[in-house]
């Protein structure tokens, strides 16, 4: 301790750790965007917190593609203003403009201190100094090898690639986040490694477009722990499900376009090396209506593809989403779509009501559709996809069956929820798991349990853990 003028000695000085309150929204990409900046905030000695009260700033997350996902960020944004005063604002709302040309989240809030787009965390951290100088030199000890995760620690998402080489009509993505730009296949595998290494059961891969991995370096070869992998989707996946298997986890595949090459990657998930499941964003069927938005691909080539896979692997999940009542969409054609649903046996199908999005091409395409007659075919695709869905659910009463454990209260005494392979998180459903009948069984988050199905409930199974 120092001494003062009269010989006391002086209390140490404190320094007060920088706080920055941090909100995130949107989907699993702007998850991991907004975990990158979460591990550098961390390596570098601040300290976050989800308050906004008693934070020197706030940073937020936003997402800016459909109508109703602008207005939530937005009204964040409000509210850390309100709340606080100081705000960063970063996502895909960062990027988007208004009529008259001019940023979106600066002409409606004019005091945030600053908006950086999507994938920016540089351009974040740039800011957060500027405002909020940061309390020591970085140490990248402060974090966890695998970084922040706001997810539960027995799931992690795992971003292969950033942007979109796609121009459908009704998406105004690739203007926010550009073309696609793949990740060093030696980054992705090390990262996942030690996600694994750090307690993760399972990984999740996404991206704008998880098939086109590496379409943009031509497929080039890297390195990984010495030896050479391609950049594509088959090399990755199955490195990824080596990975796994070591580490006695699950890898499983989002937003994978139904390209010929994916056919490669079903003989792995017949294997076991990777979950038997793929997100497949189709949005329609009609083959008219895939043309006015420029979807890479056709209604009857998704139906052979999809019987094709069936084929490979009986036990694949699928998974999509459509949009219903698109411009000049007419009745045959909805008809085609809900006919396609039914004879594709979609597992899991969501529904979007045509929005127009500010900047997308289909605004200027004929034939709009009243709100009404939008939101009707919406319910009505519901109703027969979820018909499918339950059909296909009820099957699976009497089977056995891997459960990861994502909730356990009392002790795991009193039986818990989890998800089977075909259940990815937040998405699809769940399985109930009634009280083990063994009093040496208790059920641990983030743990595997064999449960046999007992029941169906609508979306969701109930199970014995055995």
């Amino acid at each position: 301790m120092e001494s003062n003028a009269y010989g006391a000695s002086a209390a140490p000085k404190t320094t007060k750790i920088p706080q920055i309150g941090f909100v995130s929204l949107g989907c699993p990409k702007a998850l991991t965007d907004a975990e990158l900046i979460l591990t550098q905030l961390t390596a570098e000695g601040y300290q976050t917190t989800k308050r906004y009260d008693g934070a020197d700033l706030v940073v937020v997350n936003t997402c800016g593609f459909i109508d109703a996902a602008v207005e939530e960020s937005l009204a964040a944004i409000g509210e850390a203003l309100a709340e606080n005063g100081k705000v960063i604002v970063t996502g895909c709302l960062g990027a988007r403009k208004d009529a008259g040309g001019h940023n979106m989240v600066t002409a409606i809030h004019p005091k945030v201190l600053a908006v950086t787009g999507p994938h920016a965390t540089q351009e974040v951290m740039d800011a957060v100094h500027r405002h909020l100088p940061k309390p020591h030199d970085p140490f990248v000890d402060l974090v966890p090898a695998a970084g922040i995760k706001l997810t539960p620690r027995h799931y992690a998402y795992l971003k292969i690639s950033e942007g979109c080489n796609h121009r459908c009509t009704f998406c105004i993505i690739p203007s926010m986040r550009g073309d696609l730009v793949s990740r060093p296949i030696g980054d992705v595998l090390s990262e996942a490694r030690a996600l694994f290494e750090g307690g993760v059961k399972e990984l999740l891969v996404v991206s704008q477009d998880t098939s086109a991995y590496g379409v943009d370096v031509k497929y080039r070869t890297g390195f990984w722990d010495g030896k050479p992998v391609k950049t594509r989707l088959f090399d990755l996946v199955a490195q990824l499900g080596e990975l796994a298997r070591a580490h006695g986890a699950w890898v499983r595949l989002h937003y994978v376009y139904p390209y010929p090459h994916v056919d490669e990657v079903l003989p792995l998930m017949a294997q076991g090396l990777v979950l038997p499941y793929l997100d497949v964003p189709l949005q329609h069927a009609h083959p008219d209506v895939l043309k006015r938005m420029k979807r890479p691909a056709s209604g009857e080539r998704n139906l052979e593809r999809i019987a094709r896979w069936r084929e490979i692997c009986p036990e694949i999940v699928l998974r999509s989403t459509f949009i219903a009542g698109f411009p000049g969409e007419t009745e045959a054609e909805f008809q085609y779509l809900l006919d396609f649903v039914h004879e594709a046996q979609i597992d899991r199908a969501g529904c979007f009501a045509y929005s127009p999005v500010d900047g997308a091409a289909a605004n200027a395409l004929p034939g709009a559709l009243p709100v009404a007659v939008r939101e009707d075919r919406r319910a009505r695709f519901m109703a027969v996809a979820e018909a499918v869905s339950v059909a296909r659910l009820k099957r699976r009463v009497g089977a056995t069956m891997q459960v990861l454990i994502d909730s356990a209260p009392a002790l795991g005494r009193k039986g818990g929820v989890g998800r089977s392979y075909a259940d990815a998180p937040e998405i699809d459903g769940t399985v109930r798991l009634l009280p083990p009948q063994k009093a040496s069984k208790v059920l641990k988050v983030g743990e595997f349990t064999r449960a046999q199905i007992v029941a169906a409930e609508g979306h969701d199974l109930v199970a014995q853990p055995i």
